[in-house]
């Protein structure tokens, strides 16, 4: 944020009249100096005898009044102001070179002392615009307070004067306790002024130069007071952002940076969405004395602020022990932002959890996204075969949405009462090219993605997933990117469900001839193949949900139930996302080919299976399924096992032998080639060593 373009600007005038400023002294005499020299008095039109034609005791006197006059920016007779060129800050002191030598020492160990001050005067003037920050305000009326003391000892000096007790030797003494202090907080000024600090840095600044000042006692003592005075508006944005969530920072000076243009809407519809790492983040130039605690600052604010755009209450408990006064040794400062960090936290966890239901939330999102309870899916998958069987760009999704809301009616799903929240969506892409655009997923290569066999023409079975709708504040957690890795573990799951059905059909369809005598023909061949894929797709289907998807839900369950805020929620639903993506296959892309592969064999068998049994076996046209279900009504009848109405063919037919045998070969290849590679990543990732055995089992069999 540009504090400049946000503040108000000092009027013209208070830049065009100097006498409006302190500096008028120093610039109308040095405009008389250059036109007469500098030895001329602005008050007199007559030429000032040199000061070397007085004795030593008037020199004194004449010394001490213009050095008087030079400790509060004014010249004298014998003492001019010179101003550096090209420097806007540094000015120095010249006084007449006829005076006693004596005087002169004397005198030039009192000018830092004029200088600073003059410095000091300055910045006060300068800082106090409105364009320079609360932090600066806070300084320069701290250092003008500091600059009442220090007038107030040159004017009791110079009361000292008039009545005749003092001496220049008395003036350098006096003027000495004042000297380090004005010296180190024009040292300080310099910094500030030459890197144009504001806020924090100017914090930092001083706080350093307190520590580099630890020997020298009183010095430092001023420095950290300047430091609280200066820290105290800043103090007060801080508090409002602890115990309110709101940033109060008209300059631009706080360590924490808002970016509006992003709105909390984006976490449910961008997958990339920023908005809760990024809405509200560090700035460099982080205070010192805040540098361990910028974090929990951080979270504290953000806490609060999602509570407030839920309604809710977000003010902390007002207790004086919880005021930010100032900052120093005890660090009770760092005691207050702990306790309010520990309020929001609990606050905004207890909303999560209890009034927004976030753990029934995701156990519904487990239900129907994971298949935790299928018997809903089972009833859609029947009465949603024909638009499913379609093209992705021919199936109407608002039909589908209104079989899947009869399917949740009609079964147990009826009893939840989130299951309104689920709809229905059809993709445009393979779920291997799905994954292959997500570049944050840690998938260890597709670079050889080419190689994929990719339906010649997919179908909905392969592109249907379903969504959730998930509202303010609960989309923190369970946002874009969370519901596309639930989405994409369910589509592997009901794809994997789906070539189960079909090769359960198969398989009763060769159960339901099974009383017919098929020796010499490829039946008994066929019923084995169809055997060995239905041990493989179920083994897959057992490992997904019994080894990876159950036992992670019980263990991210159980860490949600102990999280000590929304951040660690965050954190562990993200780990069991992740953890629940790589053991179910979907970031090994090697294996997951290969699987694809397997499945897509499965079908092309399971489809094939009614035309080849048709081929071997002579069946009445009456006895044929009409509805596509691959035999499942003939699967019933055929129990009767009545030879009269199944009658074998005089000829096996060679064609079907040879099909047969074909799937087999190539079932039994694939399955073969994935033994090795299973095996080869169980070393890497163990959770494979279960789903090897089984895989090895069913090859062994074969």
């Amino acid at each position: 944020m540009d504090a400049s373009s946000s503040s108000p600007s000092t009027p013209r005038w208070n830049v065009e009249r100097p006498f409006l400023t302190g500096r008028f002294h120093q610039e109308t005499k040095s405009r008389h100096s250059e036109a007469k020299g500098f030895s001329m008095d602005s008050l007199n039109t007559g030429l000032e005898k040199a000061i070397g034609c007085y004795n030593a005791s008037v020199q004194e006197l004449i010394v001490i009044d213009d050095l008087l006059s030079a400790l509060v920016g004014i010249e004298g007779r014998y003492i001019s102001i010179k101003r550096i060129r090209g420097k806007e800050f540094d000015v120095t002191f010249q006084i007449d070179a006829s005076m006693d030598l004596a005087l002169q020492e004397l005198a030039k160990r009192i000018f830092p002392l004029c200088e600073s001050f003059l410095l000091i005067n300055h910045f006060v003037e300068l800082r106090s615009q409105f364009k320079n920050g609360l932090v600066n305000h806070a300084f320069a009326a701290a250092l003008r307070a500091f600059l009442l003391d220090y007038q107030a000892m040159v004017a009791q000096l110079e009361h000292q004067f008039r009545l005749g007790r003092l001496s220049i030797q008395g003036l350098w003494f006096y003027c000495q306790p004042m000297m380090g202090s004005m010296l180190a907080l024009s040292t300080v000024i310099h910094k500030a002024s030459a890197n144009n600090f504001m806020g924090s840095a100017v914090l930092n600044l001083l706080q350093s130069q307190a520590k580099a000042m630890a020997g020298d006692n009183a010095v430092r003592s001023l420095l950290e007071k300047m430091t609280q005075c200066a820290s105290s508006a800043y103090l007060g944005i801080l508090e409002r952002w602890i115990y309110e969530g709101v940033i109060d920072d008209p300059y631009g000076e706080f360590f924490i940076a808002e970016n509006k243009s992003l709105q909390k809407e984006s976490l449910t519809q961008d997958y990339d969405a920023k908005y809760w790492g990024q809405r509200y983040s560090l700035k460099d130039g982080i205070p010192s004395f805040l540098a361990n605690a910028a974090g929990t600052i951080l979270t504290t604010g953000k806490y609060l602020n999602v509570m407030r755009e839920c309604g809710h209450n977000v003010q902390v408990p007002a207790s004086e022990d919880f005021k930010f006064m100032s900052f120093g040794s005890n660090h009770h400062y760092l005691e207050c932002i702990k306790a309010a960090y520990e309020f929001s936290s609990t606050e905004l966890l207890n909303l999560i959890k209890e009034k927004y239901d976030l753990l029934g939330k995701l156990r519904s999102i487990k239900h129907y996204l994971l298949l935790d309870q299928g018997d809903f899916l089972v009833h859609f998958m029947d009465i949603a075969k024909d638009e499913l069987a379609k093209r992705p760009d021919e199936i109407s999704v608002e039909k589908l949405q209104s079989l899947l809301d009869i399917a949740l009616r009609s079964t147990a799903a009826a009893a939840d009462p989130l299951h309104e929240d689920l709809t229905c969506c059809v993709e445009r892409s393979s779920l291997l090219k799905t994954l292959g655009t997500l570049k944050d997923l840690e998938i260890r290569s597709l670079a050889d993605s080419n190689d994929v066999e990719e339906p010649v023409s997919s179908s909905g079975l392969e592109t249907f997933s379903l969504s959730y709708k998930v509202q303010w504040p609960l989309s923190i957690v369970i946002s874009r990117k969370a519901l596309t890795k639930y989405q994409l573990i369910f589509r592997f799951l009901f794809h994997c469900k789906h070539v189960n059905r079909q090769l359960c059909g198969a398989w009763q369809l060769h159960q339901g001839v099974r009383a017919i005598n098929m020796r010499g023909t490829a039946i008994p061949r066929s019923s084995l193949l169809c055997r060995s894929m239905l041990k493989f797709i179920n083994s897959l289907l057992h490992y997904l949900t019994f080894e990876v998807l159950e036992p992670n839900w019980h263990v991210m369950h159980n860490r949600l139930q102990t999280a000590k805020s929304i951040d660690e929620v965050i954190q562990f639903h993200d780990f069991f996302l992740n953890k629940c993506m790589r053991e179910c296959l979907l970031l090994l892309p090697e294996l997951l080919k290969k699987v694809e592969r397997l499945k897509s064999l499965g079908l092309q068998y399971a489809s094939a299976t009614q035309r080849l049994i048709s081929s071997s076996i002579d069946i009445p046209k009456s006895e044929a399924p009409s509805n596509g279900s691959l035999g499942l009504e003939k699967s019933k009848h055929g129990k009767s096992r009545n030879p009269s109405r199944v009658l074998k063919l005089p000829i096996a037919n060679s064609t079907v032998t040879d099909s047969i045998l074909k799937f087999e070969k190539d079932f039994n290849g694939e399955l073969q080639s994935l033994g090795p590679i299973l095996s080869n990543s169980a070393q890497a990732e163990p959770h494979l060593t279960h789903l090897a055995q089984w895989i090895l089992g069913v090859g062994n069999e074969q």
